[in-house]
């Protein structure tokens, strides 16, 4: 009972301090409260998420929130410094210092960063800098721009060439003592020839990170265990640091990066970072000397422009990089420059961290709706608390279905954590349970369709719950909006809005209603005119004559995808003959399997929609295979018979599509990914991680675009 009580109360605990601290970055504070009651408050609060962030692995706040609470306390800390209290979290660095650990004293303090978000924050980062040097104004600062890795800060101390010790950052002044565990990561060399350089003794800063890639197979794993996943790799690879065996740190996966040389001295004892000129030189020393460091994404530039400019293409390439960033740190490059800047008692007045958009923020989950899709398929969709997300307004979340909802516990009135990486569309990492009060509500999902009341089937090899009713209206008001894309008929002009906005105007209630449309009465719409209404009838009319593997694609037949479409128009000179076919007649065909079969098979049972492909035909849309349809032949000596090809990069003499349509002239097969079953990759211009892994792996045929021309052309 005492546990229960126990966690009962750090529940409350946390909420309280929680929804404090939401109220607090949104509203501020009271009128009523004065400044020193205010820095208290602020204190206190920051000190608490500091221990949920570094010590429990596990935040409340979104790093944006968190920041947000700080300079809140900096501002008020510099309106009435006679409050500044020396436990304030200004006077320090976070801390992460664990009991489970030894703490070992760092040779050098580990500091924070100031941060910023925009070039107006870095333009006034540079005019400190140049008042701090007594600069002119005009002229050039060189910067040292690197990646600022999202994961957990360590100190690596090498004496007399070996690994001697290894630390978390703990409170900047000391830290956990993980050497063993450091040990056990490969990225780390526990014998580097620091003597080559004169060097006795040194302590560098690192970054101990995982990989997105082996990240996702931990939470994947995690989950089929049953256990809690992480929230993000930073959590993994800082709770990894500090596990007591080190071979269970070796499985996390974790790489460190090591972006400074904080302390160096001679076999005399004294000071040799004198011998460095530039921050970057150091950098390139320790790649040299065999530790990881970055490379490609570090650059020197030559004044705060060129920071800006190369630090925004990052922000914009961040998705495709194979670890999380979550901005860019910008240093002063030369040594007696930084030297002359100093620090504060929080960070290094030299350097300032570029923060990206933040991609984690937490919300309350306030509805569900249910979405109903063209095959009957039925997706719950979270309607949050609108947050800003990677520089997008996020208020409505996919949940997929119902097992999603099960395995992540997620309930009505959860704060749940959200996050959106780069175009991916957002998703819900975890609820919050820590901060419920008892007034979440299960999620019932329901039993019958929301639209037409149909009960609900599903099936065992499916996760999704489905309508089988194909008349139901919110069905067919999906497959319109499908049938019409540039995916499946492509009618240009035709889109999603206009579906809907027809089908509410009464225009049109089934697919063949998008061939007879009264233009007329169309171009009086509002928005609408003479001109949009022949082009819109144009676009249909040429929609009309397209291949009838585009008209099976756009019928919405469950499973019965596009490349299945095309290898049955390739086989039929009409498409009312599948009326006729039987099981055996598709299985025929290669790669056309059971399950689609007797989902097309069972479509053209159904009388309805029968009578719907022949009004369509009678409206003039095309029915029989066109010389589109039929299948390619190829001569058994084409220059590519057999192989799988690849394309990737920017094509220059070409399309993307007309590039793969020569080569399936040629007898290749396209396909989608780079694995051991790629023959060939065609690599245009920036081709980017798909040619890497190709040539990582050693066994594919890597060719230019003049190259594969050439192959072809023979």
């Amino acid at each position: 009972m005492d546990e229960v009580l126990a966690k009962n109360m750090k529940q409350q605990n946390a909420k309280k301090n929680y929804e404090l601290s939401i109220d607090i970055i949104k509203n501020g504070f009271p009128k009523d409260r004065g400044t020193e009651e205010k820095i208290q408050s602020l204190s206190q609060l920051i000190r608490f998420h500091e221990w949920r962030y570094y010590v429990l692995n596990d935040p409340l706040l979104s790093d944006k929130e968190y920041d947000s609470l700080f300079k809140l306390l900096e501002a008020l800390e510099q309106e009435q410094p006679l409050f500044i209290k020396p436990d304030s979290p200004t006077q320090r660095v976070s801390s992460d210092l664990n009991d489970d650990f030894k703490n070992v004293a760092h040779l050098t303090a580990m500091l924070s960063l100031d941060n910023s978000y925009n070039l107006e924050d870095l333009q006034d980062f540079d005019e400190r800098i140049k008042k701090l040097a007594l600069i002119d104004t005009e002229e050039d600062i060189e910067y040292a721009v690197e990646p600022k890795f999202d994961g957990g800060s360590i100190a690596l101390v090498f004496e007399n060439d070996v690994l001697s010790r290894a630390a978390t950052r703990g409170n900047g002044v000391k830290g956990d003592d993980i050497t063993n565990n450091v040990k056990a990561l490969k990225s780390v060399p526990i014998h580097a020839a620091f003597s080559s350089q004169g060097l006795k003794k040194v302590e560098l800063r690192g970054e101990a990170i995982i990989p997105k890639n082996v990240f996702d197979k931990i939470n994947s794993q995690r989950e089929k265990e049953g256990q809690a996943i992480f929230a993000n790799p930073r959590n993994a690879a800082t709770g990894g640091l500090r596990m007591k065996d080190p071979q269970e740190t070796a499985k996390r996966g974790i790489e460190a990066f090591i972006y400074q040389l904080g302390y160096a001295e001679n076999k005399d004892g004294q000071n040799a970072l004198s011998q460095f000129s530039k921050h970057d030189e150091m950098i390139a020393l320790l790649g040299e000397l065999g530790f990881k460091i970055p490379i490609k994404e570090r650059k020197v530039c030559k004044n705060i422009k060129e920071v800006f400019k190369f630090v925004s293409g990052w922000e914009n390439k961040r998705e495709s990089y194979p670890y999380e960033i979550d901005g860019m740190v910008i240093k002063v490059n030369d040594l007696k420059l930084q030297e002359k800047c100093g620090f504060t008692s929080h960070h290094p007045r030299w350097a300032i961290a570029y923060k990206f958009k933040a991609k984690q923020a937490t919300s309350k989950l306030l509805n569900i709706d249910y979405q109903i899709g063209k095959i009957g398929s039925i997706t719950p969709v979270a309607k949050i608390e609108p947050v800003q997300l990677a520089g997008v307004t996020v208020s409505s979340i996919s949940l997929h279905n119902e097992d999603f909802i099960t395995s992540k516990d997620i309930r009505l009135g959860d704060t749940v954590l959200v996050e959106r990486a780069g175009d991916v569309i957002p998703y819900i990492v975890k609820a919050m349970d820590e901060l419920r009060d008892g007034k979440e509500q299960h999620i019932k999902f329901p039993s019958s369709c929301p639209s037409c009341d149909t009960a609900l089937i599903r099936s065992e090899k499916e996760a999704a719950w489905r309508c089988p009713n194909f008349q139901c209206e919110a069905q067919i008001l999906q497959r319109m909006i499908f049938h019409v894309s540039k995916g499946a008929m492509d009618i240009d002009g035709f889109g999603k809005s206009l579906v809907e906005r027809f089908y509410k105007e009464e225009f049109v209630k089934s697919l063949a209603d998008i061939y007879r449309l009264d233009y007329e009465s169309i171009s009086k719409l509002d928005g609408f005119g003479k001109k949009s209404a022949q082009n819109l009838e144009k676009a249909i009319n040429t929609a009309k004559t397209k291949p009838i593997s585009r008209l099976l694609h756009s019928l919405s037949i469950h499973h019965f995808g596009k490349k299945a479409s095309k290898l049955v128009a390739a086989e039929i000179e009409h498409v009312l003959e599948l009326k006729n076919w039987t099981l055996e007649n598709f299985t025929e065909i290669k790669d056309i399997g059971p399950v689609v079969a007797e989902n097309v098979i069972s479509w053209f049972m159904d009388e309805n929609n029968v009578k719907l492909l022949e009004e369509m035909e009678s409206l003039g849309v095309n029915l029989r295979q066109t010389e589109e349809d039929k299948p390619l032949i190829v001569d058994a000596d084409a220059p590519l018979i057999g192989k799988t090809i690849l394309f990737t990069g920017t094509l220059h003499q070409m399309g993307r599509k007309e590039a793969q349509s020569l080569a399936e002239s040629a007898g290749a097969k396209n396909i989608s990914a780079v694995s051991k079953n790629l023959n060939i990759l065609v690599a245009g211009e920036k081709a980017g991680s798909k040619l890497k892994k190709a040539q990582a792996l050693g066994s594919v045929d890597i060719l230019t675009e003049e190259e594969f021309i050439k192959l072809i052309n023979r």
